[in-house]
């Protein structure tokens, strides 16, 4: 028979769970009544994080585009996997990992990166991620808290040129980089060299932000409050460069074959038309993901290919120099034009400086036709004995050839024009004399210049008197409204006289028709003034020069090339000059001429004697 219960007990037991009920009640609405209330304004900001995400949206790239309105460089989407470390779970790394399809160890250094970053912003994981395995990604989202995803994207090149060393090329941020700016995140691509590198702010643009309300697994479930809360990003200005994308791709194929540098200009207001240096690199491969086996082939290429030519290299300028030294002369009274010396080959201070003109008489316009070293030896000989070294520096860095010309490209570099301070610190106080000097008059020595500044140079000669500073962006358009001119200097030379200006121009004139320049640079409907050079190089074989403008009335092209180890100007660098003249004037290379830019595309370093036979063939 069973036991009863015990009716005083059952009425206790009810009493204990009711109280217990009434106080877990009391004791819940407490609670809820402290953070619904007391503590609304500490736990709402963190209920509100829990529900909503803040996406950084990526500004798109400024464009590069060309004079005549050609887009250059432009911007491709790409896929990045984005990580919040203070929201991750590291017990997923082995399903990232194998989302991402990388290894564990991988994925581990790129958040440990993240995290160093910051815990608690939104930063690149992983950039220019295959678009499958984006997709992987974002389907298994929900069990990822902490992972999310943008859209970046990455540099794409329109045109056939390359301009490896105007436009440059992106790279993701350093450390050091994205601690010192605030407006750099981790996995931002920044501008490494080139205009890239010196437009940065202008090309970046601004970032926006978007709100977005997820769930418990951090999916999205659409925008917050109807976007009021977004900010849309800002575009980055594009640029408008001064190039012509015709002449660039025309140019580049001209110096495919050598190595060297040209710089096309214009006379008038310094616009950069073409520059040149090869050998070149692919720009396309070191944008989005860099491919680090051809990043580490091209730095340690013996030919350079990431150095410069145009701005940055330091050549003696040979025989192109003589137009300079010509109104330095004429200015400081050393001779006038009605001067004539009589050369019997060779020039005697001490020793004998040889001479490639013949002997005879010679006047300033035939010592520059002719390349006379006689006439310049002479001239750097009166120099030295009239103590006139220091003068004479400072009207030959007046035309560019020394100085910086302040181009809008990283690592221009300066070139030498000695004077008696670089003098004694090269050779010792007093240690120096007129045999250190002599070699200076035909642009030997001890002086250099980049092709830049022989195109900056040379300008001055075709536009009166004047130096321009060399430039490439002509301005920067953030919309039709807002257009921003870049303001280049343009100063005279106020101790150049017409006079003096005019015997040059006619030598230089006669270099084309009568002397070294007639072989290749002699166009049919085109006046062209140009200084053929052979810079002598210790290392190897000797590199060519040729400076040039035209028409010789009006002029709308200077330039200067160098083509290194390839021995005559003459038949090295005019060539290429006469051709991208010919190109920007007429806008075509005559038939008759073709054979020149076969000769050009196939180059191979001859003798003078040689060339003169190969166009004899040629018109026969």
């Amino acid at each position: 028979m069973a036991r009863r219960r015990n009716p005083e007990h059952t009425k206790a037991s009810i009493r204990i769970l009711q109280a217990v009920i009434i106080i877990g009640l009391i004791v819940l609405f407490v609670r809820v009544f402290q953070l619904q209330i007391v503590d609304y304004e500490k736990y709402s900001p963190l209920s509100m994080q829990n529900s909503l995400r803040m996406e950084m949206i990526n500004p798109a790239r400024g464009l590069i585009l060309d004079r005549n309105g050609n887009i250059l460089v432009d911007n491709q989407p790409i896929y990045s996997i984005t990580i919040t470390p203070a929201n991750f779970d590291m017990e997923k790394v082995p399903l990232l990992a194998e989302l991402l399809r990388i290894e564990n160890s991988e994925l581990l250094e790129r958040i440990k990166i993240a995290q160093d970053y910051s815990w608690h912003r939104n930063s690149r994981l992983f950039t220019e991620v295959p678009f499958e395995v984006f997709s992987n990604v974002q389907e298994n989202l929900w069990q990822l808290p902490g992972i999310g995803h943008q859209v970046d994207s990455k540099r794409n090149y329109h045109s056939e040129l390359k301009g490896s060393h105007i436009f440059g090329y992106l790279r993701e941020a350093s450390r050091e980089e994205y601690l010192d700016y605030d407006h750099v995140r981790l996995g931002d691509k920044i501008g490494k060299s080139g205009l890239e590198m010196v437009y940065e702010d202008h090309l970046r643009g601004e970032l926006g932000s978007e709100y977005v309300r997820v769930n418990a697994y951090g999916q999205s479930l659409g925008s917050f409050n109807n976007g009021e809360l977004d900010s849309p990003p800002q575009k980055g200005g594009d640029l408008v460069t001064s190039i012509d994308a015709e002449l660039q791709s025309f140019a580049e194929k001209l110096m495919g074959n050598m190595t060297g540098a040209l710089v096309a200009m214009d006379p008038q207001n310094g616009e950069i038309l073409s520059m040149v240096s090869t050998p070149q690199y692919e720009i396309s491969r070191l944008a989005g993901r860099m491919d680090m086996d051809y990043w580490r082939t091209i730095n340690v290429d013996p030919k350079t290919p990431l150095f410069n030519r145009a701005i940055s290299s330091r050549q003696p300028p040979g025989s192109t120099f003589k137009p300079f030294m010509a109104l330095a002369g004429l200015h400081l009274g050393i001779f006038n034009e009605n001067t004539v010396l009589t050369s019997p080959g060779y020039y005697m201070r001490g020793r004998s400086y040889g001479d490639t003109a013949d002997p005879g008489d010679y006047d300033i316009k035939k010592a520059i036709t002719f390349s006379s070293n006689y006439f310049f030896y002479w001239m750097m000989d009166r120099v030295a004995t009239e103590g006139l070294l220091n003068d004479w520096s400072s009207l030959i860095q007046d035309f560019g050839i020394g100085p910086l010309n302040g181009i809008d490209l990283p690592s221009e570099r300066s070139g030498i024009i000695p004077d008696s301070t670089y003098m004694d610190q090269t050779f010792g106080v007093r240690r120096w004399g007129i045999g250190d000097i002599i070699s200076l008059g035909i642009g030997q020595g001890l002086v250099s210049a980049s092709p830049l500044q022989m195109a900056v140079a040379v300008s001055s000669i075709a536009n009166g008197g004047y130096r321009v500073q060399p430039h490439l962006v002509k301005q920067i358009k953030y919309g039709e409204n807002d257009i921003r001119y870049t303001n280049p200097e343009k100063v005279p030379i106020d101790w150049i006289e017409d006079d003096h200006l005019e015997i040059v121009k006619q030598g230089m004139r006669s270099v084309v028709t009568e002397g070294s320049g007639r072989f290749y640079a002699n166009l049919p409907n085109v006046e062209v003034a140009g200084k053929t050079g052979t810079s002598q190089n210790p290392h190897g074989e000797d590199h060519g020069w040729f400076i040039a403008f035209a028409p010789m009335d009006d002029p709308k092209i200077a330039v200067a090339v160098l083509t290194e180890n390839s021995g005559f100007g003459s038949i090295s660098a005019a060539p290429v000059a006469g051709l991208l003249i010919e190109k920007y004037i007429n806008g075509e290379i005559s038939p008759r001429r073709n054979w020149i830019f076969d000769y050009v595309v196939n180059f191979q370093p001859r003798t003078e004697e040689a060339a003169e036979e190969a166009e004899e063939d040629a018109q026969l």
